[in-house]
């Protein structure tokens, strides 16, 4: 596939992406258009709190961003870190710390010419060789830059000129790089060759704001970089654009506890909550002080053990997906029936290049007397089950009870352990250690970076999935690459990995002091600031 191609697919895929916004940006343009002369003038005499307070539901696992798939760690190590690439609000992705990129004929090089002037946070200037150590470590630690950039390879060409080399041509390398996901920091180079195997412990980037304190259980202290090198000076566009860190000091608090959380905002002790439980929607949405602020937040899906212990039998994970009542599951979960949908597909329904129903006849069965008579088959004989699950998130905490009193419905043994986030976060890593877990997954921009197909995120270990994503990548077409997604996502159906239980709508709360704040796919506070 030659670079125009290629570029002309990827382009198609990002074109047709039909993403819902939280907020209407153009009508909130135009109300400030309309503003008078006395508004301007009230507004320049408008006095601003030099810190910042965020409520989050956890405490992050890192802020090693190629490590981790935790939004919360990933929200908060935003402001530290940039990419080299990065995403618009129309999930399209664009320079960051490149300037810009050519694609060879074949597609299987990319040279990035590198902004220059860039300082990390310890004063020294960015160039090629800390870019080149940062994602070359990406490659090898990013479970899905291992599984879908395997054996590509970062180099510099000069100070200020990097080129990856990528093993084929694929439609999605920039996509992959510009994704927050996991996303690859660019740190200097001593920092990466120095980083222990759990991870970078010193927090040094290029970002708006420079990490300054980590007070495990309790905060993270973020402080304005005032040598910050403004990378691009035009408006705001999801992660792009304009940064300017109003604020003096972030401080994102790990409140774990949802009645406190809601406490916290009500008061004015935090001017952003994420996580809003449902239970509380109605009584923030009544409090004239707060706004509540509702996304499309992702799928909550369950996670089947296919490598290790009763699961490990297709048929018992059949059965197990034939007594799923997903109705009952969310309902519970979210309570309000407008802040969820039921839907087979792993993306984003409204995403119309990858939305499909493949695999609807294995989805929402609630079918008991289905189940049993797979179980029977299989020679269930009462083993025990263990499910996976954290209450530091109400959702995952809540449908996995569902579940479990589901399961016994039919008739099996099934025990809950719950760890805090953090802990949950390794238990799951030991696949000895559990049969399911649910877990609220935010939306992604093309299939192979589900992590419904990672291996590293719940062991499967499947040729005909690494196959299949083999050929959604290299794809001519945008239609072809759909059609060999509808037949992996049935796949994944038929061979019960997995299963979407239904998609949700997050809320965050905020104070209605806040200005300069915008929720893309997680909030974005380098621009926020709150009115005295």
């Amino acid at each position: 596939m030659n670079a125009r191609k290629l570029g002309l697919f990827l382009s198609s895929i990002v074109l047709m992406m039909l993403i819902v916004a939280c907020g209407n940006d153009a009508g909130k343009a135009k109300e400030g258009a309309a503003e008078n002369t006395g508004s301007e003038k009230q507004a320049e005499q408008k006095e601003y709190k030099d810190e910042l307070n965020i409520a989050l539901t956890a405490q992050p696992p890192t802020l090693d961003t190629a490590l981790t798939v935790s939004a919360v760690a990933l929200d908060t190590a935003g402001n530290i870190f940039e990419q080299l690439y990065t995403l618009n609000a129309n999930y399209e992705p664009v320079p960051a710390l490149a300037e810009s990129v050519e694609i060879s004929e074949d597609g299987l090089t990319y040279t990035f010419n590198l902004r220059q002037g860039v300082k990390f946070h310890n004063g020294k200037e960015m160039t090629s060789e800390d870019v080149v150590a940062s994602m070359n470590r990406w490659l090898v630690t990013s479970s899905r830059a291992k599984v879908l950039l395997t054996n590509a390879k970062f180099e510099a060409v000069d100070p200020y000129t990097v080129k990856l080399t990528t093993e084929k041509p694929t439609s999605d390398v920039l996509i992959l790089i510009a994704s927050q996901a996991q996303f690859g920091s660019i740190m200097p180079k001593e920092i990466v060759e120095s980083a222990p195997a759990d991870g970078v412990k010193e927090y040094i980037g290029t970002g708006p704001y420079k990490f300054q304190e980590w007070k495990q259980d309790q905060y993270i202290h973020l402080v304005r970089n005032d040598d910050y090198h403004q990378l691009i000076d035009t408006e705001p566009s999801g992660f792009d654009g304009r940064k300017e860190a109003p604020a003096k000091d972030l401080y994102f608090h790990f409140v774990t506890d949802h009645s406190t959380r809601i406490a916290g905002v009500k008061t004015g002790q935090y001017d952003v909550a994420d996580s809003i439980p449902i239970e509380s929607y109605d009584e923030l949405a009544a409090d004239k002080n707060i706004n509540l602020l509702s996304f499309p937040g992702g799928a909550l899906t369950a996670f089947f053990n296919t490598s290790e212990g009763l699961l490990k039998d297709v048929k018992i994970r059949q059965a197990i997906l034939a007594a799923f009542n997903n109705e009952e599951i969310m309902l519970a979960s979210f309570a309000k029936p407008e802040l969820y949908s039921l839907a087979p597909g792993y993306l984003n329904t409204n995403q119309v290049q990858w939305s499909t129903d493949a695999g609807a006849e294995y989805y929402n069965q609630s079918n008991p007397e289905k189940a049993k008579q797979l179980l029977q088959e299989a020679g269930y004989n009462g083993e025990e089950i263990t499910l996976l699950t954290t209450k530091d998130y109400n959702e995952m905490y809540t449908a996995t009870l569902v579940i479990q009193e589901q399961l016994r419905q039919i008739g099996m043994n099934v025990k809950v352990e719950n760890f805090d986030f953090p802990t949950f976060l390794e238990a799951k890593n030991d696949r000895s250690k559990w049969d399911i877990f649910v877990a609220s997954t935010g939306y992604q921009l093309t299939p192979p970076q589900l992590l419904a197909v990672n291996p590293d995120w719940a062991g499967l270990d499947n040729e005909t999935v690494k196959q299949a994503l083999i050929d959604i990548r290299g794809a001519s077409t945008p239609e072809a690459a759909k059609q060999e997604w509808e037949k992996l996502q049935g796949f994944l159906y038929e061979y019960a990995s997995s299963t979407v239980i239904g998609h949700y709508n997050g809320v965050i709360a905020t104070t209605k002091k806040l200005e300069g704040f915008e929720l893309f796919e997680a909030p974005v506070v380098w621009n926020a600031k709150v009115a005295k």
